[in-house]
């Protein structure tokens, strides 16, 4: 396959850095596997303040103004910030947000949530002899019959049945 030659589409839609500021994303977040460990409330959570943070990656936005400019509740909020601090992506003290330097290699879970998938489950409490309920059968339901239409349903069924059609003869 030969390489793909790089040329601008639409040269006059180049892109330039502001005077005012930009935002960046560090590449290693694609190509080192990062941005396959994210699921989508932390990835949009991270991009956007990727997006709004200063050069150092500080942010101090409000819960309720980011849920609703990113369209999360606010459980899916807290959820995903607390996935991306587990992943040491980002840090929040509130009301600050810093997104981190990536680091080393990408944590795609963290170790609470391992122990507790590891963790044996705790036994059922068990109930002495005497209190154990006898397991009965359950009861059989009556064979059910056809339920009658109501009376107007089936009068106006009888007469629509037996009905003459107008012009007709009634012979």
């Amino acid at each position: 396959m030969a390489p793909v030659e790089k040329r601008l589409l639409a040269p006059s839609r180049r892109r330039s850095i502001p005077a005012e500021g930009f935002a960046w994303i560090d590449r290693r977040l694609v190509r080192e596997g990062f941005l396959s460990g994210l699921s989508a409330p932390e990835s949009l959570l991270y991009f956007f303040l990727a997006l709004v943070g200063d050069r150092d990656g500080l942010s101090f936005w409000g819960d309720a103004k980011l849920a609703s400019a990113l369209k999360l509740t606010p459980a899916s909020l807290e959820q995903a910030r607390r996935g991306l601090e587990r992943k040491d992506l980002i840090l929040y003290r509130t009301p600050i947000y810093q997104v981190l330097s990536l680091p080393e290699s990408p944590s795609h879970h963290d170790l609470r949530d391992a122990t507790l998938a590891l963790a044996p489950l705790p036994k059922p409490p068990t109930l002495p002899p005497s209190t154990t309920p006898p397991v009965l059968a359950p009861p059989t339901p009556a064979p059910a019959e056809p339920s009658p239409l109501p009376n107007s349903i089936a009068r106006i069924i009888e007469r629509a049945m037996n009905r003459t059609p107008r012009g007709a003869d009634p012979r």
